[in-house]
């Protein structure tokens, strides 16, 4: 780049437009439909003489797909440029009830290593019911940078409306959007503006390290989670599939949130539909493995269990909403098979297992994607969490012993069979029930 800038104001990638509520129909209906079609399927594969062939067939190409996304080089991070002028940031927070942590992160981000005068804290208080007003009024009386919006009553759209709310007030050309329990290093900004630099990226995701990941099974667990997950999502991108946002600790290019139209109101995981809309509108995410965004993990299973049934509806529900431009390859070819496979992998391949153990059971024989599930849903995890976990300690300059990293992957393998159960629940539901499910407050250990 010769005027040594960022390209922060060009165009949308992708034309025409998206029609984003066409979609967004009887989400009941296709959810019955297509738990029901898995379930018929499943079983005519027991009772036709070339199910094991083809059950076989099926399993191999996403083997295949699985050894391509191992052996996948993955791309060095980019290094950052000064630009003449930095780009004005603005920095979100969306708190409700948050009292315990909130000033702690207003804190560090009102203390960041970047020019005072190009980036602005906007704290959303979304009515909260402590003493979370209170504290925000206070700190902006001593932050300049710390602009406060208090939601009134009526206010609706939950933290995709509260985010839309502000996005009108607020400068930034880039727009990072944190949990009140995040962490972060004062330079991490500098990191993030070198993504950037090239014109496809509308978007990055910081990885997520749980701080409290000594406390117990839970938190140890989730902190093989995150490995695994920022493993995934690194070969995935570097093969030119799809990157995704957590949101905590997520910045998107304002002109790409525009093309997006803001944030979906009527959907429970804001991060996860707008991975969708950003990719179907032409544009790149990328994972920043280093420095992570810290963030608390639950520490108790009735917390985890609200929260992954959250994850595992607000997941699904995005494929059911954009199915139909999915299906028209507006990604690329790349994208689309790379979110397909992770669709069956994730969503498809836990509830189908269901079916095939009955039909296994009643039929007396061998269950007919057993080969899948060992190879997908227990040797491309143990895998990627060792390689993650590894990772994550080599970019922070730490060294682990290998009986420690065994323990820890050992850890993360049991504790990722819970989706096994949360995620055939959640499609179920989602087929029998019309009402989605409501946001839990996640609790911080100082609420405890």
């Amino acid at each position: 780049m010769t005027d040594r800038s960022l390209p922060l104001t060009i165009e949308n990638p992708t034309e025409p437009t998206i029609d984003w509520s066409i979609g967004m129909g009887d989400r009941r209906l296709k959810a019955a439909t297509i738990l029901g079609s898995l379930w018929v399927g499943v079983a005519a594969l027991h009772l036709i003489s070339w199910g094991y062939i083809l059950a076989w067939a099926i399993a191999s190409i996403f083997c295949l797909r699985a050894l391509k996304l191992v052996a996948t080089k993955v791309d060095p991070p980019p290094l950052f440029i000064p630009p003449q002028t930095y780009p004005f940031i603005s920095l979100a927070i969306a708190a409700k009830n948050e009292a315990a942590v909130i000033t702690s992160l207003v804190e560090s981000l009102c203390s960041l290593d970047y020019p005072s005068d190009r980036y602005e804290v906007w704290a959303i208080d979304d009515r909260s019911s402590d003493r979370t007003p209170e504290i925000l009024d206070r700190l902006a009386q001593k932050y300049p940078q710390l602009q406060v919006l208090h939601r009134t009553e009526g206010a609706t759209g939950g933290k995709s409306g509260a985010l839309n709310q502000v996005l009108s007030l607020m400068q930034g050309e880039i727009i990072g959007v944190f949990d009140a329990d995040a962490q972060v290093t004062p330079d991490f900004l500098y990191q993030v503006l070198a993504y950037f630099q090239a014109e496809t990226v509308g978007a990055i995701q910081l990885r997520k390290a749980i701080v409290n990941s000594d406390t117990n099974f839970l938190t140890r667990g989730q902190r093989a989670e995150m490995a695994l997950d920022a493993y995934l999502q690194q070969q995935r991108t570097s093969g030119g599939g799809i990157g995704e946002l957590r949101g905590n600790g997520q910045f998107v290019r304002r002109t790409a949130l525009d093309s997006c139209d803001g944030w979906n109101e009527q959907t429970i995981t804001d991060d996860l539909d707008l991975t969708i809309r950003l990719h179907l509108t032409g544009w790149d995410i990328e994972l920043m493995p280093y420095p992570p965004v810290g963030e608390e993990g639950v520490t108790t299973f009735k917390a985890l269990w609200h929260q992954r049934n959250r994850w595992a509806e607000g997941g699904f529900q995005r494929y059911l909403d954009y199915w139909d431009a999915i299906a028209s390859n507006r990604m690329g070819t790349k994208k689309t098979l790379d979110l397909l496979s992770f669709l069956s992998i994730q969503y498809l391949l836990p509830p189908a297992g269901i079916p095939d153990f009955l039909m296994a059971l009643w039929l007396k024989h061998p269950p007919l994607l057993l080969p899948m599930t060992a190879a997908l849903g227990v040797a491309l995890p143990l895998w990627a969490t060792w390689v993650g976990l590894r990772r994550s300690y080599q970019q922070a300059n730490r060294t682990v012993s290998i009986a420690r990293l065994f323990s820890q992957t050992a850890i993360g393998s049991l504790f990722i069979l819970h989706w096994l159960v949360v995620m055939p629940l959640a499609i179920a539901r989602m087929a029998i029930f019309p009402k989605r499910l409501k946001w839990v407050k996640t609790l911080r250990q100082a609420d405890l």
